[in-house]
């Protein structure tokens, strides 16, 4: 039988190591020359001297160099106008992760087809043959994903974004108010909106690399926002209010409904938010009103 190879310990486990950005070695050079020693930026960086000496070296090529996030070098078959789409790309899925909206697979590639063709047309001299030259495949998406960072997440609620520790806190302060103002359970109220989802929606979504989750969807179309109240009892349910993205919907139109007759307070706008200025009209035209009648049957202090 052949020996056995003997393994060194120290090679255990140690793969390649990824190749360096273009934008970690600008941030090098930056923090070079900003008086860090090549020592220092070695064990931070876990490099060899001579991997960060070769990228001082060429500082001023990489200063000059504009590319999207995650590329590691500048190859000429790669068109400069891709690096504008794949920048802008990061900016546009920002954008929509600040709206709540989910970004897929399919999404991020149609956008990506759609910025290139705009930014092809903006050239001067550019053809319409130059328009089909990117094809912005599953397999450009598998490369920009690893290059850029972005990563695929489940969506949750409101609970991505809440924060759990003050609520916690919050919860003998509340009590030891009630305590004090000697409220009933049938004084003390909860009121909270949630979103109605006409259509179901995917529940995953990609999110930039800083991002670690996301919080609940707010979609333009085919959801309503509802606000709901009760007592602490549960014998006082104040009317809704409800927010649809249409003022009168075609099927009011053509059934002949009348939103003052609704057991809801009907109100739009174009995202279906509920704004300050419609939850101010609920609290005054419909909360205060329903309580102060409750209160008054109930021959309670006309206190809530």
């Amino acid at each position: 039988m052949s020996p056995k190879k003997l393994v060194a310990k120290d090679s255990v486990g140690k793969g390649k190591k990824a190749t360096i950005t273009v934008e970690v070695k600008k941030e090098i050079i930056a923090k070079h020359e900003r008086g860090v020693r090549v020592v220092d930026l070695v064990r931070e960086y876990g490099r060899t001297s001579s991997t960060i000496c070769t990228i001082l070296k060429r500082k001023e090529q990489f200063k000059t160099l504009e590319v999207a996030k995650g590329v590691t070098k500048v190859n000429k078959k790669r068109p400069q106008i891709l690096e504008e789409v794949e920048k802008l790309l990061l900016v546009w899925m920002n954008e929509r992760q600040l709206h709540g909206d989910s970004v897929s697979e399919a999404l991020v590639c149609a956008k990506a087809k759609k910025l290139y063709v705009d930014l092809v047309r903006k050239t001067p001299g550019a053809s319409s043959e130059e328009e089909e030259i990117f094809k912005a495949s599953r397999g450009w998406f598998e490369k920009f994903r690893k290059r850029s960072g972005i990563h695929s997440v489940v969506r949750h609620g409101e609970a991505a974004s809440s924060d759990k520790a003050a609520a916690e806190k919050f919860v003998p302060e509340f009590q030891e108010f009630v305590a004090e103002k000697e409220f009933l359970p049938q004084q003390v109220f909860n009121c909270d909106e949630t979103g109605l989802f006409w259509k179901k929606m995917t529940k995953r979504t990609y999110i930039t690399q800083e991002e670690q989750s996301l919080p609940g969807h707010k979609p333009m179309k085919d959801r309503l926002t509802l606000v709901l109240c009760a007592n602490a009892s549960g014998d006082c349910k104040v009317k809704p209010l409800l927010v649809y993205h249409s003022e009168n919907p075609r099927v009011f139109k053509a059934c002949k409904v009348y939103k003052a007759r609704l057991n809801v307070m009907w109100r739009s706008n174009k995202k279906s938010w509920v704004t300050r200025i419609f939850f101010t009209e609920w609290i005054n035209d419909v909360f205060g009103p329903s309580v102060r009648k409750y209160l008054e049957e109930k021959q309670l202090p006309l206190k809530a």
